[in-house]
């Protein structure tokens, strides 16, 4: 099967732990815990993004990416990289799959990712303001 927003959006809707909306080509998902991701469709692949913190948070820059290079292989499915939104600049947690992944592995795609969010913003909160 490859994955449409539509067909995404009705696979989500079934898990009472998320909340899902459709922004323009993308879906916007809440986890049970409050934490935010977009799904996007580009291509071959399946995109889930999540916001961690604003650059312009950072203390020591270097040092927060020093950090996330020695522990990444800690947060399975997910990594990290720093996006552009509305003329600021920030870390963003993604993961990316085959748009012909199965159910299981978006779901499982898109729990790591919220579960690796919360351990990441734990792991990294000495580097910010």
């Amino acid at each position: 099967m490859s994955w449409e927003i539509k067909t995404l959006s009705a696979l989500l809707d079934k898990d009472e732990n998320l909340a899902v909306s459709q922004e323009g080509d993308c879906l916007f998902i809440t986890s049970e815990h409050g934490i935010d991701a977009y799904i996007s469709l580009g291509g071959e692949q399946i995109i889930v993004e999540s916001l961690l913190f604003s650059t312009a948070q950072v203390s020591n820059t270097a040092n927060l990416n020093d950090a996330v290079l020695r522990t990444h292989k800690l947060f399975p499915l997910t990594t990290v990289g720093i996006v552009s939104v509305e003329g600021a600049e920030y870390y963003a947690a993604f993961g990316a799959l085959s748009v012909n992944s199965s159910e299981d592995d978006i779901r499982l795609e898109i729990d790591f990712l919220f579960q690796n969010i919360e351990g990441m913003l734990d792991a990294y909160e000495e580097f910010l303001n």
